[in-house]
């Protein structure tokens, strides 16, 4: 029986490599922010517990139900972006237009919210706002590499 253990083997001197490497980039569908996709999720499953975390449940009921369809929404772009990276990340522009909301929704959608519920929602859409351009600015790159 032939020994199959590879351990203490580099990959360099591999015949297929340059497949293997071409392959392993085919899947990835030449994402360069694959450890974004985490954080936008993160961030989307936080702003949809948020009104519990931060108890404002009974005194913002707008924001409540803002926070928690606005949350999930981020975390399902995050997961379309794990799942299905190449048709997803042409909507990363959606995230960046959700971040800018989330900062100016206190205002718009509460009903005199205090500090921490202000703070809160501006840290949230500062993050999704960030995360949306590097998604955004990673499309770009990627979308300019294929042409």
């Amino acid at each position: 029986m032939s020994n199959l253990s590879h351990a203490g083997h580099d990959l360099a001197g591999h015949p297929d490599i340059s497949e293997m490497r071409d392959r392993y980039a085919r899947v990835m569908g030449g994402r360069d922010v694959a450890l974004v996709d985490a954080p936008v999720f993160l961030v989307g499953l936080y702003c949809a517990i948020s009104p519990w975390v931060l108890h404002f449940t009974t005194s913002q009921a707008g924001l409540v139900s803002h926070n928690l369809i606005m949350g999930i929404a981020i975390a399902v772009l995050g997961l379309g972006f794990t799942v299905m990276p190449q048709r997803m990340y042409g909507l990363s522009w959606a995230i960046c237009a959700m971040g800018a909301w989330m900062i100016v929704s206190p205002w718009v959608v509460g009903s005199s919210p205090g500090m921490g519920v202000v703070l809160n929602n501006v840290i949230i859409g500062g993050l999704t706002l960030l995360l949306g351009l590097i998604c955004t600015g990673a499309s770009l790159r990627s979308s300019r590499g294929r042409s």
